[in-house]
This record gives structure tokens, sequence and C-alpha cells, in this order.
């Protein structure tokens, strides 16, 4: 007898602030943030929103004080003690950055939008890379997702 898994109540707003020419459509993305949250959550409410280099910058330089623009950032949802909603928060993905890691990283673009989604909603879950073991703990989840959706590890050298 197969057990059926329980269901994910899922709430995905997915944003393009540029051409959708090339980037995943939001499909995928729902597919990679439902195989995230998975047996994690029961109900989710999130926002992810693919953005162009300039608009990477201006929120990685006002969120976090660096010059740069960067993959993928997170916003946990900061919700007032005991509201008890499904919000977990914001992630963005500029579009230029994740394009220039898969090609200099030899990865399939598809492949990493999925990586870096799932590593976006595990730090929406919590999940942080501050030090060697919670990077360890994470990037096993992270493989494990992963795996789950036929992409292969994308720590592998």
């Amino acid at each position: 007898m197969t057990r059926a898994r329980p269901s994910l109540e899922l709430d995905l707003g997915v944003s393009y602030a540029l051409s959708r020419r090339g980037l995943p459509a939001s499909s995928s993305f729902r597919r990679w943030v439902t195989a995230a949250l998975q047996d994690r959550v029961k109900r989710a409410d999130l926002a992810l929103r693919i953005v162009d280099e300039r608009e990477g910058l201006a929120l990685n330089r006002h969120y976090r004080g660096k010059d740069y623009a960067t993959n993928v950032l997170s916003f946990p949802a900061d919700l007032p003690e005991g509201v008890q909603l499904p919000v977990l928060g914001d992630i963005v993905l500029c579009a230029p950055v994740v394009a220039r890691e898969a090609h200099e990283q030899g990865k399939r673009l598809h492949h990493h939008y999925a990586h870096l989604t799932v590593h976006g909603v595990l730090h929406l879950l919590g999940f942080d890379h501050e030090d060697e073991r919670e990077a360890e703990a994470m990037e096993f989840l992270e493989r494990q997702i992963l795996a789950g959706l036929d992409i292969d590890d994308p720590y592998r050298e």
C-alpha cells in the first residue's frame, strides 16, 4: 500500500522585472518551491521576483550593504508576535548573475535556477550557512531536494 504524500497548499506569486525570454516559466518555479517545501510545511505564501542587474545591485546594497548584484536574496517574513499566517517571505533572483554563474560553472541554466530557488526557500524556512556545520546541513538538504527533481549535485566539482 502506497502512502499519499501530505498535500501542500502553496500561494506563490512569480513576477518578472525583465523580459521572460530564456527564463524559466512560473510553473518551473512552482515545482522547485514545492519540492523545497514538501514535508516541511503544510501551507505557504511567498513571492519570487526575477530582476535585472540594476535592481539586484540596489537591493543587495540597501539590505546587505554589498556593492554588487548577487544571485539570490531571501527576505523572510517578519510577522508580529502571535500572528499565525503561512507567509514565508520573498525571494529575488538576479537573472544576469544567475546566467553568468551557470555559464562560468558549466551548469545548465534551468538547473542553476532550480538550485538557487531551493536555496532561497530554505533560507525562508530558517536554514543558513553562517558556519561550516550549518552550511553542510543546508547543502545536504539542497542535494536531496534537487536529486528528487533529477538535478545533479550543484556542489560537485
